[in-house]
């Protein structure tokens, strides 16, 4: 059977810690999509159209990635694109907690088999999100290592 997964989130921005998991799911999925919510109601660093250029550049080397936005819930994204796979990320047993409640939840509006993935993170990485590199890129620490260079010219060039 062929696979056809989305990993979903906003990405605002992309870590290195996101790479870690489209890369690994990349490996293992003959279709990865990535793809970036655009949540209306939430204030966002980088618009939807800057998110999706640094991440198809950053992906440009994996072959069966591509990206794309939505909006609205999860499930109806799934079902309108016929996705029989849902990549989610862990970093601690925290993101479990919350992960699985949603994953349960997405289960009962999903059409057809869909199955939730969870992959966890590298330990190296398991602390790091878009808000903490945010806030140390905003205070002026060093976040080399933390994102992609794309991300991190981006992020000067916003500063400015």
């Amino acid at each position: 059977m062929s696979t056809n997964a989305l990993y979903a989130g906003s990405f605002d921005p992309l870590t290195y810690g996101h790479m870690d998991l489209i890369e690994r799911a990349a490996k293992i999925h003959d279709h990865l999509v990535i793809g970036v919510i655009s949540n209306p109601t939430k204030q966002s660093y980088f618009t939807k159209e800057e998110r999706v250029a640094m991440i198809q550049d950053v992906t440009k080397h994996l072959s069966n990635v591509t990206v794309d936005t939505f909006t609205g819930l999860l499930a109806d994204y799934v079902n309108e694109r016929g996705f029989n796979v849902v990549v989610r990320g862990l970093r601690a047993t925290m993101d479990f907690e919350y992960e699985i409640q949603m994953a349960q939840m997405n289960a009962r509006l999903y059409k057809g088999c869909v199955e939730t993935i969870f992959l966890m993170t590298k330990p190296s990485l398991s602390f790091l999100s878009s808000s903490i590199v945010k806030e140390v890129h905003a205070l002026n620490g060093d976040i080399e290592g933390l994102v992609p260079e794309v991300v991190k010219t981006a992020l000067d060039q916003k500063k400015k």
